[in-house]
């Protein structure tokens, strides 16, 4: 009879383990920083599609009723809105900033535009949108 010593050892070795984590950190150096810009493409282009809609419905409102809405909440409560949009940059549907309207002899929403800080990747302030 003859004694088999086969010891099948199974596994990866350092060297094998290295070499696939320079790679995958080669992808990620790679990939990160342009998936973090198109993120930030996303939030910037969510933010004009609703500024765009939320004016659209100020202007539907005024032309309805001849004047403008006292708050965003009115647009919401006439369903020319569903919701009050969420500022996709701040987060938050409370930091819009709102223009009344430039005759004085009118109140309410004339116009709104982001109360985020900063610049977008155009250079223009979200404050000027």
């Amino acid at each position: 009879m003859v004694a088999m010593n086969t010891v099948c050892k199974k596994g990866f070795t350092l060297i094998e383990m290295l070499v696939v984590m320079a790679i995958i950190g080669t992808l990620l150096a790679l990939v990160a920083p342009r998936y973090f810009k198109s993120m930030e493409h996303a939030r910037e282009t969510a933010l004009k599609h609703d500024l765009a809609v939320t004016r659209e419905a100020i202007g539907r409102f005024y032309s309805d009723l001849n004047h403008y809405p006292q708050s965003l909440d009115e647009l919401v409560q006439r369903r020319y809105l569903k919701t009050i949009p969420i500022d996709p940059i701040t987060g938050s549907s409370e930091t819009w900033i709102i223009t009344q309207p430039p005759d004085q002899a009118q109140s309410g929403v004339y116009d709104i535009s982001s109360g985020a800080e900063g610049v977008a990747s155009d250079g223009t302030e979200f404050k000027s949108w």
